[in-house]
């Protein structure tokens, strides 16, 4: 736990995976399936894992199941790799429950998701977060995905909660790099910024940002990961060729709502993931073929064929 005075800073690594929970058949979570794609992550790229995310389809997801799923991921990994468990929903009281029986678990961290559905105000997101950053003894990244919850927090709102303890860092999927911008340079010492969209990583990294929580990573994560290094290293122009060489597939994974492309690109590549739950649903001819195209063009890092 981190305590006042202390610098927050949570080493969770430049590129997390925000990775697919998979189904079994039956559209049952397929937990050694999971632990599977866990190791493989892992093995290709990925420093750190998010899961129960959106990609992760996290609305569909029962309390028990979320639970069973970190408990199955924490001990396939062991401390190789921290766990960010998504805990948060627009219920505050539920959020804080869930975050703790996480902890107890054994999850690294807890990614706080802005409310959905209920529309809160900018005050209600800072006493939102607040509150579950003091009552879990866990860092906290926030996440900030407009496109999906509607309610935008405002950067004011993100560099206010940027002084709280065991808030340590937000994925920013705004699209808005003046909001990015405004994050990095007023939020206190030591707060990241991950990007929460693939095609804004090196964008987000040019302003100051620290790395991306990604869908790609699945995919190509040893890709992206050298990307950022040669970024990080002063090595601009490779950084860029790389960026522009990876944005076809990155477009392609959102040819439709993710996770959708995700599960069929793995599918396809050879790792089984199953369907998604409804209310999504499998992909459809006209966007399999705009993922086909960039699958047959792209170099696969994710390892396939496991079965133990």
């Amino acid at each position: 736990m981190l305590v006042a005075g202390e610098e927050k800073v949570a080493e969770f690594g430049r590129v997390l995976t925000a990775m697919v929970t998979p189904f079994d058949g039956r559209g049952e979570v397929d937990y050694p399936q999971a632990r599977r794609l866990a190791r493989a992550l892992l093995d290709s790229g990925s420093e750190g894992l998010v899961l129960a995310g959106t990609t992760g389809e996290s609305p569909t997801l029962t309390h028990d199941e979320k639970l069973r799923l970190f408990q199955e991921v924490r001990e396939e990994v062991g401390g190789r790799a921290p766990i960010i468990a998504g805990t948060c929903n627009y219920s505050t009281r539920e959020s804080i429950e869930l975050s703790r029986e996480a902890a107890r678990i054994g999850v690294d961290g807890i990614l706080g998701t802005v409310p959905y559905y209920n529309k809160p105000p900018q005050e209600g997101l800072y006493h939102h977060f607040k509150a579950i950053a003091e009552a879990v003894p866990l860092p906290m990244i926030l996440y900030n995905v407009p496109s999906r919850t509607v309610t935008n927090m405002l950067p004011d709102t993100t560099v206010r909660l940027s002084q709280v303890d065991n808030i340590v860092g937000i994925k920013e999927a705004s699209g808005n790099f003046e909001a990015v911008a405004k994050i990095i340079e007023q939020s206190r010492p030591g707060f990241r910024v991950w990007s929460g969209d693939d095609s804004a990583t090196l964008p987000i990294l040019a302003l100051g940002g620290y790395g991306i929580v990604s869908v790609a990573s699945h995919l190509v994560g040893r890709q992206i990961q050298r990307m950022i290094q040669a970024f990080v290293a002063g090595r601009v122009d490779e950084a860029a060729a790389l960026h522009r060489a990876l944005l076809p597939l990155f477009n392609a994974l959102f040819v439709t709502t993710n996770p959708i492309p995700l599960k069929y690109a793995l599918n396809q590549v050879g790792f089984t993931v199953g369907t998604p739950r409804l209310p999504l649903v499998p992909c459809d001819a006209k966007s399999a073929a705009v993922i086909d195209a960039e699958l047959a063009r792209a170099t696969i890092d994710l390892p396939v064929g496991i079965t133990a």
